[in-house]
């Protein structure tokens, strides 16, 4: 049962999605370290929706559809305005390129804001929990993510020469943003 949830969680979280679009165009545009403060933001992220599902509190917001939705509008408006920045920013140079605490807080709000974030720990995890310890598949999960967009970054910031041109980030920048609001967009039609 370890072995599959292991498998599981490591290609979904393989599957691109918001997290792999931000912490892409953070690391492009402001370095290694800050993409990978803002994976750390998104690995905070998982631990608190880990923990509101280990106390039963994920499934009460997604049994609530007032509830449910309030948080899905959040992320659908965090998504848009991540995606509007990228646009606006198309190819400008980054303001500062020392990684902050916005890039943790971007990560952060990217997992909190994600209702696909609350369902998975609402009922992949608890398919598991009859064998494992909650706290055990939130550790995997959580050290699967972080593997997973640490190679990512490592990635990224080793084509950075090739990616960091002013041709490349306008068009990394344009590419991102038409993703990030395509996410916000399909989120608010699910």
């Amino acid at each position: 049962m370890l072995l599959t949830f292991t498998v599981t969680g490591l290609i979904m979280i393989m599957i691109p999605g918001p997290d792999a679009a931000l912490i892409m165009r953070t690391s492009i545009s402001h370095g290694r370290a800050a993409g990978l403060r803002t994976m750390l933001g998104g690995l905070i992220g998982l631990t608190v929706h880990a923990a509101a599902a280990t106390a039963g509190l994920s499934a009460l917001l997604a049994a609530s559809p007032t509830a449910f939705a309030i948080l899905r509008w959040a992320g659908v408006a965090y998504l848009l305005w991540l995606g509007v920045q990228a646009l606006r920013a198309r190819g400008r140079a980054a303001e500062s390129s020392a990684p902050t605490a916005r890039h943790i807080r971007s990560g952060l709000l990217s997992n909190l804001l994600n209702p696909k974030v609350l369902l998975f720990f609402v009922t992949f995890l608890p398919q598991f929990m009859a064998t494992e310890s909650p706290v055990l598949l939130s550790a995997i999960f959580a050290g699967l993510y972080a593997l997973w967009f640490t190679l990512y970054i490592l990635v990224v910031d080793r084509l950075g020469a090739l990616l960091r041109t002013p041709r490349m980030r306008r068009r990394i920048e344009r590419v991102t943003g038409v993703v990030l609001v395509g996410f916000a967009l399909r989120l608010a039609v699910q």
